[in-house]
């Protein structure tokens, strides 16, 4: 396991069951998964979609704090555009108090139009805005007061009550699925996730080089952002499902499957944009471009680490439940992962 840590990646989806009963089974994975060692639990953020049933991620990580003692959490990402930074920052340096300083702060923008337009915001604004927001939260959870004349905000003497544990903020990341993006995440330190929707395994490979090439040439630079971490993260997420037998594990993980796809493309869907991820609704297509693996345990060590060595990812984030998948399911998937799998899986000596 040298040199690679473990995360959880959740959408936390609609499971057909009800809403209560989903979260409290999650609630129990995320015990287990404190006690077996995982690094962090990141939670997506998403609105009017059954790709997410935790729509205001921070009501579910309250909740978390008082149910693990050494997991981290946080969200991947707050979609910064549709929040007002006080607001935001005041419950930032909540959950980093109740946690215990257990709180990994990612920020981002909507990925969806459709979600985007539910809070007003233009997606050829949510960028900037959302790189304007970073300014404000950071500054003011270094400082504990607010100073800022910008576009999208104007500011002036904001005295914070709150603060977090963790100084100048919590840790920071930033995820993408845009090689554009990349240069600007590594100047400035943010640990991300790359995500493989639209690229490769050895494409993710590139853009993890470009990413580290980046970071080394400004170390140590000041005014980044992130510049208080000194080790930031680089991986990647994908699925697991993992079952005794492989006939086992690609029924319930195609079952499963198709349940969360409907979730996923339920907005695009209901705007007539049905070939957006069409091709991905195809469980081959879906396993053979990295966002999905399952298998017995040999195969999945087999496949993990094949996918380590050609990305080169220091990171791995696990999504373990995932549409119809049920508890049973999801915990024994779990269990046969950090027992048999997670202890021979190594990030690649080109890596970190």
């Amino acid at each position: 396991m040298s040199g690679l840590t473990f995360g959880i990646f959740d959408w936390l989806d609609d499971a057909r069951r009800g809403l209560a009963e989903t979260w409290e089974e999650r609630l129990r994975m995320l015990e287990y998964a404190d006690r077996a060692g995982f690094f962090a639990y990141h939670l997506a953020e998403h609105h009017g979609t059954p790709l997410s049933t935790a729509p205001s991620p921070n009501l579910f990580f309250t909740l978390l704090a008082k149910r693990t003692t050494r997991l981290r959490f946080g969200p991947m990402v707050y979609l910064l555009p549709m929040y007002h930074p006080v607001r935001l920052i005041e419950e930032i340096c909540l959950l980093d108090q109740v946690s215990g300083g257990r709180f990994e702060l990612g920020v981002g923008r909507p990925a969806s139009p459709h979600e985007a337009a539910l809070y007003g915001v233009e997606m050829a604004e949510a960028r900037a805005a959302a790189h304007e927001t970073i300014e404000v939260i950071t500054s003011a959870l270094a400082s504990g007061e607010i100073n800022f004349d910008g576009k999208y905000f104007r500011l002036k003497d904001v005295k914070l009550v709150l603060r977090p544990v963790q100084r100048p903020y919590p840790p920071l990341w930033y995820p993408t699925a845009s090689a554009d993006s990349i240069p600007w995440i590594a100047e400035h330190g943010f640990s991300t996730l790359l995500l493989s929707l639209f690229a490769s395994p050895a494409q993710l490979g590139e853009q993890v080089r470009v990413y580290r090439s980046v970071l080394a040439a400004h170390a140590g630079r000041p005014g980044r952002f992130n510049g208080h971490v000194a080790r930031p993260h680089c991986g990647f997420g994908t699925q697991i499902y993992v079952a005794d037998t492989e006939e086992e594990a690609r029924r319930v993980a195609g079952t499963a499957h198709a349940v969360f796809f409907g979730n996923f493309n339920y907005l695009w869907a209901e705007h007539g944009d049905l070939a957006r991820h069409a091709a991905r609704g195809d469980f081959d297509t879906f396993v053979g471009q990295g966002l999905l693996t399952y298998g017995s345990p040999a195969t999945i060590r087999e496949k993990l680490q094949l996918h380590l060595d050609l990305t080169g990812a220091d990171y791995l984030a696990g999504v373990f439940a995932f549409g119809g998948l049920t508890e049973r399911q999801v915990m024994r998937s779990l269990h046969l992962f950090t027992t048999e799998v997670m202890p021979r899986l190594a990030a690649h000596p080109g890596g970190r």
